[in-house]
């Protein structure tokens, strides 16, 4: 199925649907507002399996042509959380250690992606990454046709496509994939 994916440059229709449920935050949190749940998308087994695939031989392109930021630990073996506080831990007591001040501004990102311009992001694998004909149409067919459901309990939406609320055709902040 993952050669088929890649060479047939989509991912089938059938692996396109995700059945979204809302999951509550922490235990105690009030279950009439919206913003104390988080959606978890459900996807299909075999899409999860073409997904790791390419992320897979992606990394190992973009690690063999040297493409990532130098000091990027997110998606990289032998690169962690701790890897990255480590490097700006070292960078603040060089610093200090010649008498100088550091700054350090802090940004919660944990959202980042929902908020990615997908057309802006596929124009920066081409002309950045230089990833182009087979491997670009992949990613652009990647969400063309995709599906949410959002389930919770037994009752299910009506599918809308990804991003729209199933209930009021709205850009949906409860349901984006993650």
């Amino acid at each position: 199925m993952v050669n088929a994916s890649l060479s047939q440059e989509r991912l089938p229709e059938s692996q396109k649907h995700a059945v979204v449920s809302p999951r509550l935050k922490k235990r105690g949190l009030d279950t009439s507002n919206m913003a104390n749940f988080r959606p978890v998308s459900h996807l299909t087994f075999m899409s999860k399996v073409v997904e790791r695939a390419v992320a897979k031989q992606l990394n190992e392109y973009l690690t063999a042509n040297d493409l990532l930021p130098r000091f990027q630990s997110a998606f990289r073996k032998q690169h962690s959380t701790e890897t990255a506080m480590l490097w700006v831990l070292s960078d603040a007591l060089t610093v200090a250690d010649s008498q100088r001040v550091t700054l350090l501004g802090l940004l919660d990102l944990s959202a980042a992606f929902d908020c990615v311009d997908r057309s802006l992001l596929l124009l920066r694998l081409q002309r950045n990454f230089g990833l182009v004909d087979t491997v670009l149409r992949w990613f652009t067919s990647l969400r063309q046709n995709s599906t949410d459901v959002v389930r919770r309990s037994s009752v299910s939406s009506h599918a809308a496509p990804e991003g729209v609320c199933p209930r009021t055709s709205a850009v949906c902040h409860v349901h984006c994939r993650s």
